[in-house]
Protein backbone atom coordinates (compact mmCIF):
# COMPACT_ATOMS: atom_id res chain seq x y z
CA UNK A 1 0.00 0.00 0.00
CA UNK A 2 1.74 3.69 -0.73
CA UNK A 3 2.28 5.70 2.38
CA UNK A 4 -0.34 8.01 1.35
CA UNK A 5 -3.23 5.32 1.43
CA UNK A 6 -1.47 3.38 4.80
CA UNK A 7 -1.86 7.63 6.02
CA UNK A 8 -5.68 7.59 5.16
CA UNK A 9 -6.10 3.87 6.54
CA UNK A 10 -4.53 5.06 9.91
CA UNK A 11 -7.03 8.00 9.92
CA UNK A 12 -9.89 6.25 9.23
CA UNK A 13 -9.13 4.07 11.76
CA UNK A 14 -8.64 6.01 14.29
CA UNK A 15 -11.56 8.05 13.17
CA UNK A 16 -14.00 4.96 13.81
CA UNK A 17 -12.22 3.53 16.70
CA UNK A 18 -13.12 7.45 18.58
CA UNK A 19 -16.82 6.22 16.95
CA UNK A 20 -17.19 3.30 18.81
CA UNK A 21 -17.02 1.28 15.39
CA UNK A 22 -15.35 -1.83 15.05
CA UNK A 23 -14.46 -2.23 11.15
CA UNK A 24 -12.51 -4.81 9.38
CA UNK A 25 -9.77 -4.61 7.40
CA UNK A 26 -12.19 -4.87 3.95
CA UNK A 27 -14.84 -2.42 5.66
CA UNK A 28 -11.87 0.26 5.50
CA UNK A 29 -10.68 -0.66 2.55
CA UNK A 30 -14.32 -0.60 1.44
CA UNK A 31 -14.07 2.80 2.87
CA UNK A 32 -11.52 3.56 0.60
CA UNK A 33 -11.91 2.29 -2.52
CA UNK A 34 -15.28 4.44 -2.33
CA UNK A 35 -13.09 7.55 -1.39
CA UNK A 36 -11.08 6.64 -4.52
CA UNK A 37 -14.33 6.37 -6.83
CA UNK A 38 -15.39 9.55 -5.61
CA UNK A 39 -12.23 11.40 -6.16
CA UNK A 40 -11.76 9.56 -9.73
CA UNK A 41 -15.52 10.49 -11.00
CA UNK A 42 -15.84 13.91 -9.47
CA UNK A 43 -15.21 15.68 -12.42
CA UNK A 44 -17.46 14.02 -14.40
CA UNK A 45 -20.22 13.41 -12.26
CA UNK A 46 -19.71 16.37 -10.01
CA UNK A 47 -19.95 14.64 -6.59
CA UNK A 48 -18.32 17.32 -4.06
CA UNK A 49 -16.80 20.34 -4.55
CA UNK A 50 -14.38 19.03 -1.58
CA UNK A 51 -11.14 18.52 -4.13
CA UNK A 52 -8.44 17.43 -1.03
CA UNK A 53 -8.16 13.58 -0.28
CA UNK A 54 -7.77 14.24 3.29
CA UNK A 55 -10.51 16.97 3.89
CA UNK A 56 -13.06 14.19 1.70
CA UNK A 57 -11.73 12.06 4.88
CA UNK A 58 -13.24 13.79 7.52
CA UNK A 59 -15.79 16.12 5.72
CA UNK A 60 -17.39 12.83 4.05
CA UNK A 61 -16.39 9.68 5.22
CA UNK A 62 -16.25 10.04 8.83
CA UNK A 63 -18.50 12.43 9.10
CA UNK A 64 -21.41 9.69 7.57
CA UNK A 65 -19.33 7.22 10.26
CA UNK A 66 -20.94 9.44 12.66
CA UNK A 67 -24.42 8.31 11.80
CA UNK A 68 -23.28 4.65 12.38
CA UNK A 69 -23.28 4.31 16.17
CA UNK A 70 -26.36 5.60 16.59
CA UNK A 71 -28.07 3.71 13.63
CA UNK A 72 -26.68 0.50 14.84
CA UNK A 73 -28.14 0.51 18.22
CA UNK A 74 -31.39 1.43 16.48
CA UNK A 75 -31.13 -1.76 14.24
CA UNK A 76 -28.68 -4.24 15.76
CA UNK A 77 -28.84 -7.34 14.11
CA UNK A 78 -32.12 -6.85 12.38
CA UNK A 79 -32.47 -7.10 8.42
CA UNK A 80 -33.80 -3.73 7.53
CA UNK A 81 -34.66 -1.75 4.30
CA UNK A 82 -33.21 2.28 4.78
CA UNK A 83 -33.63 5.06 2.14
CA UNK A 84 -30.82 7.87 1.98
CA UNK A 85 -32.90 10.72 0.01
CA UNK A 86 -30.81 13.09 -1.90
CA UNK A 87 -28.05 11.22 -1.61
CA UNK A 88 -25.86 12.63 -3.99
CA UNK A 89 -22.32 10.77 -4.00
CA UNK A 90 -23.83 8.36 -2.06
CA UNK A 91 -23.24 9.80 1.64
CA UNK A 92 -24.44 8.55 3.93
CA UNK A 93 -25.61 5.37 2.10
CA UNK A 94 -22.91 3.93 0.64
CA UNK A 95 -20.68 4.42 4.06
CA UNK A 96 -24.32 2.42 5.52
CA UNK A 97 -23.73 -0.08 3.41
CA UNK A 98 -20.49 -1.38 3.48
CA UNK A 99 -20.30 -0.77 7.39
CA UNK A 100 -23.77 -2.56 8.35
CA UNK A 101 -24.26 -5.05 5.83
CA UNK A 102 -27.37 -6.11 7.08
CA UNK A 103 -29.20 -3.04 5.98
CA UNK A 104 -30.55 -2.72 2.46
CA UNK A 105 -29.62 0.73 1.45
CA UNK A 106 -31.60 2.66 -1.75
CA UNK A 107 -30.34 5.95 -2.11
CA UNK A 108 -32.09 8.01 -3.94
CA UNK A 109 -31.21 11.44 -6.25
CA UNK A 110 -32.47 13.22 -8.36
CA UNK A 111 -30.05 13.96 -10.44
CA UNK A 112 -28.85 10.86 -13.01
CA UNK A 113 -25.24 10.68 -12.95
CA UNK A 114 -25.20 10.80 -9.50
CA UNK A 115 -28.03 7.57 -8.96
CA UNK A 116 -25.41 5.94 -12.14
CA UNK A 117 -22.51 6.91 -9.96
CA UNK A 118 -24.35 4.85 -6.65
CA UNK A 119 -24.46 1.74 -9.18
CA UNK A 120 -21.25 2.03 -10.07
CA UNK A 121 -20.13 2.13 -6.80
CA UNK A 122 -22.58 -0.80 -5.65
CA UNK A 123 -20.74 -2.95 -8.76
CA UNK A 124 -16.97 -1.74 -8.26
CA UNK A 125 -17.37 -2.60 -4.38
CA UNK A 126 -19.49 -5.65 -4.75
CA UNK A 127 -22.29 -4.48 -2.21
CA UNK A 128 -25.16 -6.43 -3.01
CA UNK A 129 -26.84 -4.52 -0.59
CA UNK A 130 -26.77 -1.09 -2.34
CA UNK A 131 -28.78 0.30 -5.13
CA UNK A 132 -29.01 3.92 -6.66
CA UNK A 133 -32.00 4.87 -7.98
CA UNK A 134 -32.65 8.08 -10.43
CA UNK A 135 -36.11 9.92 -9.29
CA UNK A 136 -38.13 12.58 -7.36
CA UNK A 137 -38.68 11.13 -4.08
CA UNK A 138 -42.35 12.20 -4.17
CA UNK A 139 -42.44 10.07 -7.90
CA UNK A 140 -40.57 7.33 -6.51
CA UNK A 141 -42.56 3.69 -6.79
CA UNK A 142 -41.12 0.96 -4.22
CA UNK A 143 -42.22 -1.07 -0.88
CA UNK A 144 -41.68 1.15 2.13
CA UNK A 145 -38.71 1.40 4.38
CA UNK A 146 -37.62 0.84 7.96
CA UNK A 147 -35.89 3.56 8.16
CA UNK A 148 -35.57 7.36 5.56
CA UNK A 149 -32.04 9.46 6.06
CA UNK A 150 -30.82 12.16 4.66
CA UNK A 151 -27.68 14.77 4.96
CA UNK A 152 -28.18 18.39 4.15
CA UNK A 153 -30.53 17.24 1.84
CA UNK A 154 -33.75 19.67 2.70
CA UNK A 155 -35.58 21.29 5.66
CA UNK A 156 -36.55 18.77 8.10
CA UNK A 157 -40.31 19.66 6.86
CA UNK A 158 -39.41 18.62 3.11
CA UNK A 159 -37.70 16.00 4.14
CA UNK A 160 -40.44 14.42 5.90
CA UNK A 161 -43.50 15.95 3.80
CA UNK A 162 -42.00 14.40 0.20
CA UNK A 163 -41.04 11.26 1.82
CA UNK A 164 -44.10 10.51 4.26
CA UNK A 165 -45.71 7.85 1.36
CA UNK A 166 -42.30 5.52 2.06
CA UNK A 167 -42.29 4.61 5.95
CA UNK A 168 -43.85 1.60 7.57
CA UNK A 169 -46.08 1.54 10.08
CA UNK A 170 -43.46 2.14 13.23
CA UNK A 171 -40.52 3.35 10.71
CA UNK A 172 -38.48 6.31 11.96
CA UNK A 173 -36.89 9.34 10.13
CA UNK A 174 -32.90 9.95 10.68
CA UNK A 175 -31.89 13.52 9.56
CA UNK A 176 -28.20 14.56 10.05
CA UNK A 177 -27.86 18.31 10.29
CA UNK A 178 -25.62 20.84 11.24
CA UNK A 179 -26.32 23.29 14.22
CA UNK A 180 -29.56 22.19 16.41
CA UNK A 181 -32.24 23.77 14.10
CA UNK A 182 -34.30 25.18 15.89
CA UNK A 183 -36.14 27.18 13.24
CA UNK A 184 -37.12 23.46 11.02
CA UNK A 185 -38.05 21.87 14.24
CA UNK A 186 -40.59 24.33 15.31
CA UNK A 187 -42.05 24.38 11.53
CA UNK A 188 -42.88 20.49 11.97
CA UNK A 189 -46.64 19.78 11.59
CA UNK A 190 -48.16 18.67 15.32
CA UNK A 191 -48.71 14.91 14.15
CA UNK A 192 -44.59 14.39 14.32
CA UNK A 193 -43.09 13.54 17.27
CA UNK A 194 -39.28 14.31 17.38
CA UNK A 195 -38.47 12.18 20.20
CA UNK A 196 -34.56 12.72 20.12
CA UNK A 197 -31.97 14.98 19.47
CA UNK A 198 -28.61 13.54 19.42
CA UNK A 199 -25.50 15.49 19.12
CA UNK A 200 -22.86 14.15 17.42
CA UNK A 201 -19.32 14.06 17.48
CA UNK A 202 -17.48 13.60 14.13
CA UNK A 203 -13.49 13.38 14.51
CA UNK A 204 -11.53 15.76 13.45
CA UNK A 205 -13.71 17.98 12.01
CA UNK A 206 -14.28 21.34 14.14
CA UNK A 207 -18.32 21.48 13.54
CA UNK A 208 -21.01 20.92 15.07
CA UNK A 209 -23.57 17.91 14.02
CA UNK A 210 -26.63 16.74 15.36
CA UNK A 211 -29.05 14.04 15.19
CA UNK A 212 -32.80 14.22 14.69
CA UNK A 213 -34.89 11.59 14.92
CA UNK A 214 -38.60 11.54 14.07
CA UNK A 215 -41.52 9.74 13.70
CA UNK A 216 -45.30 10.29 12.77
CA UNK A 217 -47.05 10.15 16.01
CA UNK A 218 -49.87 7.21 16.91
Amino acid sequence: MPPEEETMKQALTQAAAELGLKLDDSQLEQLLAYLGLIQKWNKVYNLTAVRDPQAMLTQHLVDSLSLLPALLRHAADTPLRMMDVGSGGGLPGVVVAICAPQIDVICVDAVAKKASFIKQVAVELGLRNLHGEHSRVEELQVPPFDLITSRAFASLLDFTTLTRQHLKPGAIWLAMKGQHPTEELAALPPDLDVFHVEQLAVPGLDAQRCLIWIKPRA
